[in-house]
């Protein structure tokens, strides 16, 4: 990942001390190469009032919006106790498994707060391409993700519980051909018995029941794991 960060003049300046402080190197944009665990996903701030009902709404969001955090484009602003600076981020690969964390809890000097915030996002078929570098697009074939597994936090911040949607994943076989020094690939069980079945399943402490993927988009999700699609699974789901 590439992450881009710019320092920020301090806002109460003259605006003719902010142009000459944004003339010295201290404040261009400078670029650093790291590696990430996870994505962090910033939700928008949650409405304060409520409603003609005396209900707060709670706001919906599209998972590709907080996705374009990460565009190379979008630019958000970081606060310290003494500086300010502008961020953003672009993808330079993407591996067979991403993690997606939903920034749902900020901390402030009193309490926790929790952002009740509904993120809309597809089952399947989550493209991310646009969202790596122009030079390293060519270099990945496969840029599509599925979700395998979803985290959800309900209730307060402080006395909530959580629940775990996870789909028994449809393994799809190896081709066969040559393993390692050119031996024959071994599988280590016999031709369907890694078949899974297809199902979303809930759980909850020692609780599993089905569930319908078009439930699982209507949970507070928390914390996402995402399959990358490779090409015997584009296959069988074109098929």
């Amino acid at each position: 990942m590439r992450i881009f960060t710019k320092k920020l003049p301090h806002p109460d300046l003259p605006a003719e001390e902010k142009a000459q402080l944004l003339q010295n190197s201290e404040y261009q944009e400078r670029m650093v190469e790291s590696t990430f665990l996870y994505l962090t996903l910033d939700l928008p701030t949650a409405p304060l009032y409520k409603d003609e009902k005396e209900q707060l709404i709670i706001p919906q969001v599209p998972l590709f919006s907080i996705l374009a955090k990460f565009n190379g484009s979008t630019e958000k602003e970081y606060k310290t106790y003494k500086e300010n600076f502008l961020k953003r981020f672009q993808l330079t690969r993407l591996p067979p498994y991403l993690i997606f964390c939903i920034k749902r809890f900020t901390k402030n000097n009193f309490f926790v707060e929790k952002n009740p915030t509904i993120v809309n996002f597809p089952i399947t078929n989550v493209d991310l391409r646009e969202y790596l570098s122009e030079e390293v697009q060519a270099a990945h074939a496969h840029t599509t993700y599925d979700l395998i597994a979803n985290i959800v936090h309900d209730g307060k911040p402080s006395e909530g519980s959580y629940r775990i949607h996870v789909l028994h994943h449809v393994s799809v076989p190896s081709s066969g051909g040559l393993g390692g020094r050119g031996t024959p690939r071994v599988t280590p069980f016999p031709p369907g018995s890694w078949q899974g079945t297809g199902k979303w399943y809930e759980l909850q402490d020692l609780q599993v029941t089905d569930i319908l993927p078009q439930m699982i988009t209507l949970s507070e999700a928390y914390i996402q794991i995402w399959k990358r699609r490779e090409e015997d699974e584009t296959n069988q789901q074109g098929a």
